[in-house]
């Protein structure tokens, strides 16, 4: 089921000030770039665990209901359904009362009855569900391990930019990081 980011989250989850002191970046000359590796960064650790560190909104696109009614997204942890829609024979779009589902976090799936659900009209990509995702709205929702992943990925990227020798493996996520993420993975087949 596609996946397409509506709404970024607002904020990060380290401020520039405290990614310079991490860093013991003591000038401003790279705030731009330690802005933009700190978004990186919070990417490739939501990439690999597929779960939104701070809330953010996805749009699911689904062809048609699961007939046991759960849908199981690969984002997490889901908070909500915010909006829900499907296109009619004419290509119309026809909104779905989001009452009708229930967000089990624990499973990170979203429950509806398949009887109470309207059927799209076509037989391709006739429904979306807008979810919300995250662990919160601000960084100190955000568990502290993936905090730390994400700075010490900032940090990894920021010692070894430009670093391009042969037999270097700079591009490669530091194992560290891989532990730190590796019991928040959400995994699928």
């Amino acid at each position: 089921m596609p996946a397409i980011l509506l709404v970024p989250p607002a904020t990060e989850p380290w401020a520039v000030a405290d990614a310079k002191s991490f860093l013991r970046v003591e000038h401003d000359d790279d705030d731009a770039l330690i802005v933009a590796l700190i978004a990186s960064a919070r990417g490739q650790v939501e990439a690999l665990t597929r779960r939104g560190l701070i809330t953010q909104t996805w749009r699911l696109v689904l062809d048609r209901w699961p007939p046991d009614g759960r849908i199981a997204p690969r984002l997490a942890p889901l908070r909500a359904v915010t909006a829900a829609r499907i296109r009619d024979a004419a290509g119309n779009t026809v909104a779905i009362d989001t009452g009708r589902f229930v967000v089990d976090a624990a499973a990170n799936t979203i429950a509806a009855p398949p009887w109470s659900l309207p059927m799209p009209g076509g037989d391709v990509a006739g429904i979306e569900l807008d979810v919300t995702v995250g662990f919160g709205d601000s960084a100190s929702d955000v568990p502290d391990v993936l905090r730390h992943a994400v700075r010490t990925l900032v940090a990894h990227w920021y010692d070894n930019r430009g670093l391009a020798a042969i037999g270097q493996t700079v591009a490669m996520l530091p194992g560290s990081v891989n532990a730190m993420i590796a019991s928040y993975r959400v995994l699928s087949l």
